[in-house]
């Protein structure tokens, strides 16, 4: 249901606007992997790819995004286009703390995993995939550099489909944190946290789940009880793409020195550290990316499914 005082910015694609009100699924998109996360033309390759293989699952796509003061549930493929090929300077993140500055300045902005989670809520869809999220940064006892992820997980009724967390983080940490948010995460076909490119990052997680049916029977446990709000469902990257966790390891700590030495911080570590493994692993970490991202959202589609075919 929409918040009739939130209708004013929301924009939602007629087929999306259908799909909702016939109780139809829906799964969202971000649309910061379309400005910040992907190279072009492959950004506009994965945006294409996930919304494909929704559909191919017969559950509607909703892309979002920010544009022109509305938020956009359901991009366009010319909305698609123009976040893919704007100047990514130009292209603000927007988490939940900048919806509010992004649309009244009218700018045009990509949202992250918060802020979709965010407007997911508003436009009343419970299902979202993803790469993977953010969480707990190297070295956060000093920084306090926890991503907005991982309370926005907490406070929104939504079902959130990643590959773990980027192996850049301290995963050990984000899944502390996740704990202590009361955030139930759930191994899909894996009793291991994944680590993104790589199908396991060493840490447990606390609960597994085989079928669609099972994690669409824990989604409406967990609303309909009320015992909290997100889901965080880890799906592996397929294993044909997967990375190798020790080089990455290696990657990664000789990144963060190229960082430290070059005074990047805050917002811009993750995309520089991405970047470097790209260059490093000459473009295998980026298709191994789109891989993953595909196989979320497949996945994040058949569970809508399961979820919307009723009582399992």
């Amino acid at each position: 249901m929409i918040n009739q005082s939130t209708s004013t910015y929301l924009s939602l694609a007629e087929e999306v606007r259908v799909a909702l009100a016939d109780g139809r699924p829906v799964v969202a998109l971000e649309s910061t992997v379309i400005a910040h996360g992907l190279p072009y033309p492959t950004n506009i390759e994965a945006a294409h790819s996930m919304e494909a293989a929704i559909r191919g699952e017969g559950v509607i796509p909703a892309t979002i995004g920010v544009l022109d003061g509305q938020i956009v549930v359901g991009l366009s493929p010319t909305q698609i286009e123009r976040l893919a090929k704007t100047e990514s300077e130009a292209v603000a993140k927007v988490s939940r703390r900048d919806l509010a500055v992004v649309l009244a300045q009218r700018r045009l902005g990509a949202t992250t995993v918060a802020g979709t989670l965010a407007c997911a809520q508003l436009a009343g869809i419970r299902f979202f995939a993803t790469g993977g999220i953010g969480g707990v940064h190297r070295g956060a006892e000093r920084t306090m550099d926890i991503s907005a992820d991982l309370p926005e997980l907490a406070r929104t009724p939504v079902l959130t489909v990643c590959a773990g967390a980027k192996s850049i983080l301290d995963l050990g940490l984000t899944l502390e944190y996740l704990e202590t948010q009361g955030v139930p995460v759930i191994g899909f076909q894996t009793s291991d946290f994944p680590a993104f490119y790589a199908r396991s990052s060493g840490y447990p997680v606390p609960h597994r789940a085989e079928t669609a049916r099972d994690v669409a029977a824990i989604a409406r446990a967990q609303w309909q009880g009320e015992f909290g709000q997100g889901i965080l469902v880890t799906c592996p990257i397929p294993e044909e793409h997967a990375l190798d966790l020790a080089a990455l390891e290696t990657l990664i700590n000789d990144a963060l020195v190229l960082a430290e030495e070059q005074h990047i911080i805050g917002s811009a570590v993750t995309p520089f550290l991405l970047s470097h493994i790209a260059q490093a692993t000459e473009g295998q970490s980026v298709k191994a990316n789109l891989a993953l991202l595909v196989n979320n959202a497949t996945w994040a589609a058949r569970f809508a499914q399961a979820y919307a075919e009723g009582d399992v």
